[in-house]
Formats: structure tokens, C-alpha cells, sequence
């Protein structure tokens, strides 16, 4: 199910910028090596990347691990290539995150022994250990239920939080199969234990949350649902805490009104004064996107700012997929997986102005060669470059890890 391709202030134009991109690593095209990356990366300590592929492996998708290397260039090590019995997994759409002690753990959409044959639409919650040999261990630590009650088809990734719990959103599944947030906690003896703490329904909370999740300072969760809400194009939503130990949920905010957005398709940012910031992959102005702000209010209220429509044509990017991360500076990044002037999508940049308008920068063009469709979020290093995949393109076609130093 994953697709490729309130009050408003716009942008004041869009700025074309030379900034230097860099292909750091190109997949290769075939079923035996890595390739297809739907995620986007993350660094460990020493600087090294990890993320994974959607296919390539044993032919259903890969976990692996980027090093730089002495004089240069970068060297891919896999670290686990799901098999093709589909018990362990199969196609991960989204990337891995790391716990305290250095595991590895990340969601498969598909697979696992929750559904049969185990190639269904049912998925896995997998966890990567290091081993002193410096090989990889894999464990399934949740097989989703085609039961009525579990989740099914987690496309968006984990959210860790202090004590080592795991949270997740599934497309489907739950109570009325429209998809659920989840939670595993660490059992005494081994072995984790889930708990679903919301099931979407019909009735305006939201459908088919393909997009991952957000703790605030006060360990509040947020995210988004591409379906449903007052105006069925999608909701932002909010689950806290009650007192009783459950979760209680609350839409901030339903997509779908005049050149409103719809489709929210990753993972929301929030900035250290709670305020949220996120892509749809369409709606605004022309249809093709926009980027939004969600700003809490007094009362529990939140209101909605347009902060950027995309522009059909031209040099602008279209509809994206990623959500944005935000710099030291309060200025925005993010992807587009179409437009620019090969239609093969943007890196951008928004930067906040006074008087409260945005102005765009595009920073890099795709054309093919440096791949195409990037469809993942970005990260940033320590020295402010910007490190981002492409899902296609690169020298063998099979996707490419790519830098952009500003």
C-alpha cells in the first residue's frame, strides 16, 4: 500500500541553490546484492550507516551497514537478508533504529507466522544483535496476527523510548481491521509482550496510519492516518497517557478542507516548543503537496499553517513521501519523490522569514544517474550535511545513498 508517486502562508518563491550532492553508495540492481531502499538511514558512534532495502538479499529485502573506508568511498556489509520462507519476514519499507546497548530493531510489512501461508499481508517486528564475531543475530520478537484484534502490515518504522519499549503504527488490523498503534515492552524471563493501544474505527479518528510515530517532551505519541477523519482525506492524531495506565486518542487535525493537504505518509517532527511540521502527498494549492505546521494552543486547540505549497511544473518538487527535519536554525529538509527539472525529484529547504512566510530552496535536483524517487526521510551529521536515499536510480538502477554538503 505504500504509493510512489486552516490558515495559510506561502512560501515567497523558490531558490535555486548550488549545493555539492554526492552518490556515496549505488546498489546494485539484482536479486543477490541490496537494493530498492524505501528507508532512509541512521548513524551509529563511529559514523557508519545502517538502513534497509525492500528487496535484493535472498530476493525479499536486506538490513545493511555502510563504512567509510581509509582514502575514501564507503563498503556495504549485509547483515541480514530475510529468507524465502517468509517466517522471518519479508519487504521492509521502513529503517532500523538503535537501542542503548547497540541492537538493531526494525518492521517487515509482510510475512511472519502470523499469517498463512506466511508471504501475507501480516509482517514481523525484528531485532539485529551484534555478536563478538562482528556477524548479526536476527529475532522475530513479534509475529502480527491475522486474528480480529492484532495489528497487520506495519509499514512505518519504531519509536524507542527510556525503558526500551518499542511503539509502531499497522496500516491494517485491529478490532476493524482500519490498523492500530501498538506497543512492545521486554517480558521478565525474555520474549516481549504486546499491547494494542488504539484501534482505529469509523467515525472521524483516522484509517490506515502508514505513518510512523513522534514522542513530544511529555512522552505523549503523535502521528498520521492517510485515510478517514471529518473530511476522509486523513488525520493528525495524539495519544496520551490516562490515569488508568491506557491511552486516550485526539485528532489535532482532519485533512481535507478547501486547498488543505491529504495523505500523510511518514513520520511528523516536533520542534522543542511542541510544534509539529509534516508533508502531505497531496492537496494545497495545486494538488501535488504541501508542508504544514500544527501549533498547540491554549485550551488543547491546535491551528493549522500552510508553511509551503508545491508547484505542478517548473523547478519545484512534488508530492513527497518523506516527512522533514528541522536544523539548530529552525529551518526545514526534506525529499519530494517527483518534480524538478527532470521529474525525478528534490532535496529542498525551507527557511522562515519575518512576518512569518517561508522562502524554498531547492538543493539538489535528482537526474537519474544520482538515482531517483527519493521517498525517505533525511538525517543530518554532525558537520550539517544531509545524508538521504533514493529508492531507484544510481549507476546499476538499484537505488543509492547520497550526501549533500550545504
Amino acid at each position: 500500500m505504500l504509493v510512489l508517486f486552516a490558515s495559510s502562508f506561502f512560501a515567497t518563491g523558490v531558490r535555486a541553490a548550488a549545493q555539492h550532492e554526492s552518490v556515496i553508495f549505488s546498489f546494485a540492481g539484482s536479486q543477490k546484492t541490496a537494493n530498492g531502499p524505501l528507508a532512509g538511514v541512521i548513524f551509529d558512534g563511529s559514523g557508519n550507516l545502517y538502513g534497509t532495502t525492500n528487496g535484493g538479499g535472498n530476493g525479499f529485502g536486506t538490513v545493511f551497514e555502510l563504512t567509510a573506508a581509509a582514502g575514501g568511498g564507503w563498503t556495504e556489509k549485509i547483515l541480514y537478508s530475510f529468507n524465502n520462507d517468509g517466517i522471518d519476514g519479508r519487504g521492509p519499507s521502513a529503517g532500523v533504529i538503535f537501542d542503548a546497548a547497540g541492537n538493531l530493531y526494525g518492521t517487515t510489512q509482510f510475512g511472519g507466522s502470523g499469517c498463512n501461508p506466511p508471504s501475507g499481508y501480516c509482517g514481523t517486528v525484528f531485532e539485529l544483535t551484534p555478536t563478538a564475531t562482528g556477524e548479526w543475530t536476527e529475532k522475530i520478537l513479534h509475529s502480527f496476527q491475522a486474528n480480529g484484534t492484532d495489528g497487520t502490515l506495519p509499514q512505518s518504522g519504531l519509536v524507542i523510548d527510556s525503558q526500551g519499549n518499542l511503539y509502531g503504527t499497522t496500516v491494517l488490523g485491529g478490532n476493524n481491521n482500519l490498523g492500530t498503534v501498538y506497543e512492545l515492552k521486554p517480558a521478565a524471563g525474555g520474549g516481549w509482550k504486546e499491547e494494542i493501544l488504539h484501534s482505529f474505527r469509523d467515525g472521524g479518528d483516522g484509517q490506515f496510519p502508514q505513518a510512523g510515530l513522534i514522542f513530544d517532551a511529555s512522552g505523549n505519541l503523535y502521528g498520521a492516518t492517510s485515510g478517514d477523519g471529518q473530511f476522509a482525506n486523513g488525520t493528525v492524531f495524539e495519544l496520551t497517557r490516562t490515569a488508568s495506565g491506557g491511552w486516550k486518542d485526539k485528532v489535532l487535525h482532519s485533512f481535507g478542507t478547501s486547498n488543505d493537504g491529504g495523505f500523510v505518509l511518514n513520520s511528523l517532527f516536533v520542534d522543542p516548543a511542541g510544534n509539529l511540521y509534516g508533508t502531505t502527498q497531496n492537496g494545497g494549492s495545486q494538488g501535488v503537496g504541501m508542508v504544514l505546521e500544527l501549533s498547540p494552543q491554549a485550551g488543547g486547540l491546535w491551528t493549522t499553517t500552510i508553511l509551503h505549497n508545491f508547484t505542478f511544473g517548473g523547478t519545484d518538487g512534488l508530492s513527497p513521501l518523506a516527512g522533514v527535519i528541522m536544523d539548530s536554525a529552525g529551518n526545514l529538509y526534506g525529499t519530494t519523490q517527483g518534480g524538478g527539472p527532470h521529474n525525478f525529484g528534490t532535496v529542498f529547504e525551507l527557511s522562515p522569514n519575518p512576518g512569518g512566510t517561508w522562502t524554498e530552496r531547492i538543493l539538489h535536483d535528482f537526474h537519474g544517474t544520482d538515482g531517483f524517487l527519493p521517498v525517505a526521510p533525511l538525517i543530518f551529521d554532525d558537520s550539517g550535511h544531509l545524508y538521504g536515499t533514493t529508492f531507484l536510480g544510481g549507476a546499476t538502477e538499484g537505488g543509492e545513498v547520497f550526501e549533500i554538503i550545504p
